[in-house]
């Protein structure tokens, strides 16, 4: 409690405050060097900053001075150049937070732009990478990033020669390795390891088409550098026809395999009362002398098999190339990271390949040279982008429209092969799978197996899709 003698010392202090600061503003006539802080405007009389107290915005301005300063008791008032008179009050009791929040207004433009520095730099490491020499941002930034010019960037060309010899073994580790297993071991095509790593070879696939090439496709077309394009499905209208000129191919070539296949003979009826002297029939014994007719029967088989792999690896080498070709023209900055997704993308898509070149009926060396187009493909497409790296420009308009074409058309060619002659042909969806091969009869284990192996190889290289 304040004792009533100490009051009156109160008093008396408060009233010399009162009257020293209504002489200093009673000896001040008027005010200048008007400024703003924010949305507040401060005047300046000597080295004594004053507060107009009236309502403005950081847009509007605020008068060069102030004349007329008069005090009412403790209030001070100024006359300004339309006439009227607003409050001024003085900021020498101003607080620490009031003194850190002017230290904090006249800092705020460079902060700004600091701050502006640092998202585009973050923006470049963790959502920025490169799809055909191309740097894609997601981002609000995105947009003003994209430089149509040919960019200088950094590339170490002895690392890119290296890592090419990487890529090579790394592809031909994957596309030999099933082919050499089913070849000089006694696992088969029918064993459920083979089983389990051709559905991942599936799920690959099935990947790559929809999540690699479709979508590289799209990014090709909607660049800023191309323009806005007329009709806005081009990559779906591609895709479709890549996926019906493979559906062509191979229906005419299975035409034409039935029209060369030789008809059974029939030899004729031993029995006139059993039913294998209706047209179409024969005993066993009959069956038995047919050679002929049931070896033909094979090859056709497995030449519209062998045909069927043809169209994937067409797909899978357009697409290969294109990998090679993006992976050296990527900066520095992102190369190794690609490098790594890269590495892995071809190891599965080596194996996916590898499980189908197996079974078909041909020798070895055949499959070993179908296997080896796929190995030196990507290298090929590396030293292809080594050779144009000082003039490769991904933000051509040109450029953009040949790889996104080439990425949708092995897209549409990739959907077919992938869901049509291996999906629904390995799980007996199609009319014309074979029984033994189908997994329509498999029991619960491989068919579980089977089934997780599919998820994993889309899911993996779904993944991959993150950094590719």
């Amino acid at each position: 409690m304040v004792p009533w003698a100490v009051l009156p010392l109160l008093a008396l202090c408060y009233t010399t405050a009162v009257n020293a600061q209504t002489a200093t503003t009673s000896s001040i006539t008027a005010v200048s060097e008007c400024h703003m802080h924010g949305a507040t405007p401060f005047c300046m009389a000597g080295d004594s900053e004053f507060q107009v107290l009236v309502e403005a915005t950081a847009t509007e301005e605020v008068a060069a001075q102030y004349t007329g300063c008069h005090s009412h008791g403790t209030e001070m008032y100024c006359v300004g150049p339309d006439g009227e008179e607003v409050q001024l009050e003085p900021e020498v009791a101003a607080t620490e937070e009031d003194e850190k929040d002017h230290e904090h207004e006249e800092g705020e433009q460079h902060d700004h732009e600091h701050d502006h520095e640092r998202e585009e730099s973050e923006s470049g490491e963790t959502n920025c990478h490169f799809h055909a020499g191309v740097e894609h941002c997601v981002g609000i930034e995105a947009s003003e990033a994209v430089e149509c010019d040919r960019v200088e960037r950094d590339y170490n060309i002895s690392l890119r020669v290296g890592l090419l010899f990487v890529i090579l073994a790394t592809s031909a580790i994957g596309v030999f390795m099933p082919i050499l297993v089913t070849s000089f071991s006694r696992v088969k095509s029918s064993n459920i390891i083979f089983v389990v790593l051709k559905q991942f070879g599936t799920g690959v696939i099935i990947s790559t088409a929809f999540v690699h090439l479709f979508t590289h496709a799209s990014l090709m077309f909607s660049n800023q550098c191309l323009g806005e394009l007329s009709y806005e499905a081009t990559t779906a209208a591609i895709l479709m026809a890549g996926l019906f000129l493979s559906f062509l191919i191979e229906f005419i070539g299975h035409r034409v395999l039935l029209a060369r296949q030789p008809k059974t003979i029939t030899p004729p009826p031993t029995d006139s009362s059993s039913d294998s002297s209706k047209p179409g029939f024969s005993s066993p014994e009959a069956q038995a002398l047919e050679p002929s007719g049931q070896e033909s029967a094979i090859p056709a088989t497995k030449k519209s098999d062998l045909m069927s792999v043809y169209v994937l690896e067409a797909g899978i080498l357009f697409h290969s190339l294109l990998i090679g070709l993006t992976l050296v023209v990527a900066a520095d900055s992102f190369f190794l990271t690609l490098f790594a997704v890269i590495l892995f993308h071809q190891m599965f898509e080596g194996i996916a390949l590898g499980t189908r070149i197996a079974p078909l009926g041909i020798s070895t060396v055949k499959k070993s040279g179908m296997a080896a187009c796929f190995a030196v493909i990507t290298p090929i497409g590396m030293a292809i982008g080594i050779g144009v790296l000082w003039s490769f420009n991904g933000n051509d308009p040109s450029t953009l429209v040949a790889i996104g074409t080439l990425d949708a058309f092995s897209a549409g060619i990739l959907v077919w092969v992938g869901v049509v002659e291996m999906w629904a042909k390995d799980w007996g969806m199609v009319e014309g799978s074979r029984r033994e091969d189908s997994l329509m009869y498999a029991g619960p284990v491989a068919t579980g197996l089977a089934m997780f192996a599919l998820v994993a190889g889309m899911g993996i290289m779904s993944l991959l899709g993150k950094w590719a």
